[in-house]
């Protein structure tokens, strides 16, 4: 593929270096010119673009990675054709500065025990999120796992993703030319069927690679590869590394497993006995999980007066006590000073120590009883409805107050966004939550612009907070030069506020040359005319001296030019208004009778004895007569 460095796409993505290239797109650093941000610009290939498979699975990508919002997956935020400028099909994602899984592997080798997990662990966790929600990856390896300069791993390129909204699977041998060979499973190869037991295999494989630096199948050609994969089976990392515990091996060994029905049935489950192995191998580690902790709602207790004494009754315990200590200690400083009241350095410590007791019990006590200790925690309430949010907070003694709706493009119409206090919050027994709730998206409607000039529909725009994009022109029967033909996207279409509308603006009908074809037979101007794009009406006239089917006159007949569309009127002669009949005496029926119809005459019979030749007609031969008159012929 050319290089498009310096291109915009779709009059916002300027491209401004290639970062990667593969064998379906390349990948561009660009800025995103409307929210000033770096972005990532996925460019498919040109010779892949009129392939509609090819441009199928790349918008897959783009559908699959966009309905998995995830912290370990790179985000998708844009996809579409660039209609203004050079040709492309593209995906725009976050931009990861960073390097890839295979970049650590190639400089380092195997990367032992707990840099593995800590590179695996969020891997894992990504998939698991893709195999809850019924999408598959199909093509996990180390090149499409992404490491930031700040350490998030992120997995990217959903390019051979598979799921219930994202089409059927793929075959056998668009999966293997696509699919990299040394993370198939035995399956994909033999039968190019994948389901999410593939991507634990691949799963499984690049583990091994990483706690080892090799991968478990190296052959001269992919076939190869492939056949091993198919045949045998994944050694255990232990014989090429004695240091891994016999747990990962355990992993490694199950998600490899050349029966798919041996292996975990997902990568959530192989997520569960990875964490478990890391808790095993370094218990002191806070093992990080997605799932919300909500604290556990403080009851009302029977027992609040008493503690609330018995606290008190602490105070002063100890108060009584440090009291009795100090006036023992002054009794004996007394003694040896001989009556001097000078309070020693150890009493002084004394004091202080039991003043700092009683201000932490107070506070404590305080904090229990009337402070934030006494209030609610509030859970997370976002993605609820209001009727969940409700039945949430009721739960809790709580109800809900003042309900505020605002526009999101991140959350569905009806769904709350967050509450006041937020998740986490706490607020008083019997209290009140409030509630933000999605109004959803904040659409305009494009107004209608067929028909206005360029300068009411950029009035009409402007007065919808929308405004104009690229301008083109077309030839247009109906609508002259000037006025706008149509826009995109078309009149009603909801879109969002400061969008851009493209407008197409009618140059008028088209300019054909027009011949004149008086004189001429009106099959010919009927083939001409029409070809030339115009329409044509035909209407009949006799004349004297224009012969039957030759156009008599045209109307216009006197410009060179029309436009394409235009209706052109002909009078073509039906010819003269008055025929002779002609004399048909003595000849047979059959005779007489062709000569008439081929003048156009309907012709009549009346029979006088047996004979069968024509003795008598009415008209009589020689009368002038309109064509298409009866004529009676008697036969006798």
């Amino acid at each position: 593929m050319s290089d498009l460095t310096g291109e915009l796409i779709d009059n916002r993505y300027l491209l401004k270096r290639v970062v990667a290239a593969g064998g379906m797109a390349t990948i561009y650093f660009a800025l995103d010119l409307r929210l000033d941000r770096p972005v990532a610009v996925k460019i498919m290939h040109p010779h892949l673009a009129n392939d509609e498979d090819f441009v199928g699975r790349f918008i897959r990508e783009a559908k699959a990675a966009a309905a998995l919002a995830h912290p370990n997956i790179v985000a998708i935020q844009d996809q579409g054709w660039n209609e203004g400028g050079v040709p492309a099909v593209f995906i725009v994602m976050e931009y990861i500065e960073g390097f890839t899984l295979r970049d650590v592997i190639a400089e380092q080798g195997a990367l032992g025990v707990n840099e593995s997990l800590r590179y695996f662990a969020p891997v894992l966790s990504a998939m698991s999120a893709a195999h809850k929600n019924g999408i598959l990856h199909r093509d996990i390896k180390p090149e499409n796992i992404l490491i930031s300069k700040d350490g998030r791993v992120k997995v990217a390129d959903f390019g051979l993703a598979k799921g219930a909204q994202l089409g059927s699977t793929l075959t056998v041998e668009s999966s293997v030319i696509l699919g990299s060979v040394s993370y198939l499973s035995p399956e994909q190869v033999e039968r190019g069927l994948s389901d999410m037991r593939s991507d634990v295999y691949s799963l499984g494989i690049v583990l091994f690679e990483m706690l080892t630096g090799k991968k478990p199948f190296d052959g001269e050609s992919p076939i190869q590869i492939a056949y091993m994969h198919v045949n045998q089976s994944v050694a255990a990392p232990s014989t090429l590394n004695p240091a891994i515990p016999a747990e990962l091996d355990e992993i490694v060994m199950k998600a490899t497993a050349n029966n798919p029905d041996k292996r975990f049935k997902d990568a959530g489950e192989m997520h569960e006995q990875t964490l478990a192995v890391l808790t095993k191998l370094d218990p002191k580690r806070r093992q990080m999980s997605l799932e919300l902790d909500i604290p556990i709602p403080r009851g009302k207790s029977p027992k609040g007066k008493r503690e609330k004494r018995d606290k008190f009754d602490i105070i002063k315990n100890i108060t009584t006590q440090l009291d009795l200590k100090r006036g023992k200690e002054m009794h004996e400083t007394s003694g040896t000073a001989k009556g001097k009241r000078k309070v020693s350095t150890r009493v002084k410590r004394n004091r202080a120590i039991a003043l700092l007791i009683v201000l932490l019990i107070i506070g404590t006590s305080w904090y229990g009883i009337s402070g934030s200790g006494n209030k609610i925690a509030i859970p997370s309430l976002a993605g609820m409805s209001q009727t969940q949010a409700a039945s949430t907070v009721a739960e809790l003694g709580l109800k809900i107050g003042q309900i505020q709706e605002v526009f999101s493009e991140d959350v569905p119409k009806g769904k709350v966004i967050t509450s006041n206090p937020p998740g986490g919050g706490r607020v008083e027994v019997a209290g009140e939550v409030l509630l933000i709730v999605s109004k959803g998206k904040d659409r305009i409607k494009v107004p209608e612009l067929i028909g206005l000039t360029v300068e009411d529909a950029t009035a009409a725009l402007k007065s919808k907070n929308l405004k104009i994009g690229r301008v083109s022109e077309k030839y247009n029967y109906t609508l002259e030069a000037g006025l706008i033909i149509d826009g995109n996207p078309p009149s009603g279409s909801p879109v969002r506020k400061d969008s851009s509308v493209d407008l197409i603006i009618s140059k008028g009908p088209e300019q054909v040359e027009l011949s004149n074809f008086e004189g001429k037979t009106s099959d010919q101007a009927q083939s001409e005319l029409t070809a030339a794009g115009l329409i044509v009406n035909s209407n009949y006239e006799y004349s004297e001296t224009v012969p039957i089917g030759t156009v008599i006159s045209q109307t216009p007949s006197d410009v060179s030019t029309v436009g394409k569309g235009e209706k052109i009127e002909l009078v073509i002669s039906k010819g003269p208004s008055k025929i002779f009949i002609p004399n048909v005496y003595s000849l047979s029926k059959l005779a007489a009778t062709k000569i008439l119809e081929d003048l156009g005459f309907k012709v009549e019979f009346k029979y006088i004895a047996n004979k069968k030749t024509v003795t008598d007609m009415v008209p009589k031969s020689g009368t002038a007569v309109t064509p298409g008159s009866t004529v009676t012929i008697t036969l006798g």
